[in-house]
């Protein structure tokens, strides 16, 4: 925390996690699949990036991308990775977890969190997917999470920003938003919102080096990110986020 706010930069490689820092982050958010709005990251990741930054790291927990309802084996795997991210250095958790009709999996969520502790833990954009943001809240509450990470249940932050104002009222600096958070938009949520931290990924594309390339080609699907272009967290970018929050803040 710094100057009253905190800048939390969701990150998926170490040029990223450095770059974070350098730019200001108060504290990182260590993910894989930034496409598929993050999963889990390898644990080899977590350890270098670990010994290249001094911030916190919060470590996703997410087996896989698409909705929020886990089955055993899931919950075994999710398990897993907080047991390993813990004996790697994380400084937190963050993952999400719902029943099949929108609400909050509190049975779930009791025993991920009690492998967790004694880290403090965030519950991520899945909140974003509840049925009942209100009930969803107290609940959140009752189990124990440090923060919830929301776009207050619309496509941004600022779409949601009426919700998130709402939120905050009940719980105060529970909600950091996030979610679409650029350079143009962030005085107007943290102003609207009076959130003490937020999330961004502040993110730039950059080359690939690669000299040869072969265009007939792709890794993932039709609609994945192309294999040239790298995207990273942008300091300049980072820097100018976190000028914005301190003018205001």
């Amino acid at each position: 925390m710094d100057d009253g706010f905190l800048m939390e930069v969701c990150v998926d490689s170490v040029e990223s996690a450095v770059n974070a820092e350098r730019g200001g982050a108060g504290r990182i958010e260590l993910c894989a699949g930034l496409v598929e709005g993050g999963t889990t990251p390898s644990m080899g990741l977590l350890q270098v990036v670990k010994q290249c930054v001094r911030v916190p790291v919060f470590v996703m927990i997410r087996p896989r991308g698409g909705d929020f309802l886990y089955s055993d084996r899931e919950v075994e795997v999710m398990k897993a990775d907080i047991r390993l991210a813990k004996l790697h250095g994380a400084d937190g958790l963050v993952f999400g977890a719902l029943t099949e009709d929108g609400r909050i999996d509190t049975e779930l969520c009791t025993a991920l969190l009690a492998v967790c502790r004694p880290l403090p833990v965030t519950f991520h954009r899945a909140f974003d997917m509840v049925h009942d943001p209100q009930v969803a809240l107290e609940t959140l509450i009752s189990l124990g999470f440090e923060r919830v990470l929301t776009s207050g249940c619309d496509s941004s932050a600022l779409e949601g920003l009426s919700l998130i104002k709402r939120l905050a009222e009940q719980v105060s600096g529970f909600f950091p938003p996030g979610g679409g958070i650029t350079e143009r938009n962030l005085q107007r949520i943290l102003e609207g919102s009076t959130a003490s931290e937020f999330h961004c990924s502040a993110r730039s594309a950059r080359d690939s080096g690669m000299k040869f390339r072969n265009p007939n080609v792709t890794m993932g699907t039709s609609f994945s990110a192309p294999e040239y272009s790298i995207k990273v967290a942008d300091v300049a970018k980072v820097r100018t986020l976190n000028a914005i929050a301190k003018n205001i803040l």
